[in-house]
């Protein structure tokens, strides 16, 4: 199983507002980057929408070596999320977003690692610039 590396990164402007998300996709020198926008959204959607999008990328299934900014998807990909899905995500925000995941992260061996934020991880402030440019053209076109 190939092993690949997702950088992912979430963007809002006037939480709740208009939002951004980006992903970088690597694997022995190759890279796949996309973002995307939603008009009224959360931070931590557009987080969790990120590594959604970027294990959609994946062509099959692959160890993922997943780095984020957000402790809240971190902790919820590598902690939280079982005994959320046991108790039938009672009590839990984004539970569509997080079905999603589910969906498209069963595959996968996906392992969460938590990045500072804004800190020189050059993946990490990439995500950031791609995300916010997002958030900013659909903020812009309203």
């Amino acid at each position: 199983m190939k092993t690949v590396c997702l950088f992912s990164d979430g963007s809002c402007l006037n939480n709740p507002g208009a939002g951004g998300w980006a992903y970088i996709l690597e694997y022995k020198g190759a890279v796949k980057k996309a973002s995307g926008a939603q008009a009224d959204t959360t931070n931590n959607q557009m987080e969790l929408r990120a590594v959604i999008e970027g294990l959609r990328a994946l062509k099959e299934p692959c160890n993922v070596l997943l780095y984020t900014d957000s402790s809240y998807v971190a902790n919820a990909i590598n902690s939280w999320l079982s005994g959320w899905s046991k108790k039938n995500f009672k009590n839990v925000k984004n539970v569509p977003l997080w079905q999603e995941y589910i969906a498209v992260a069963a595959p996968h061996n996906i392992s969460a690692t938590w990045v500072k934020a804004h800190a020189g991880h050059p993946q990490n402030e990439e995500c950031d610039t791609m995300a916010r440019a997002m958030a900013e053209s659909i903020k812009e076109s309203r």
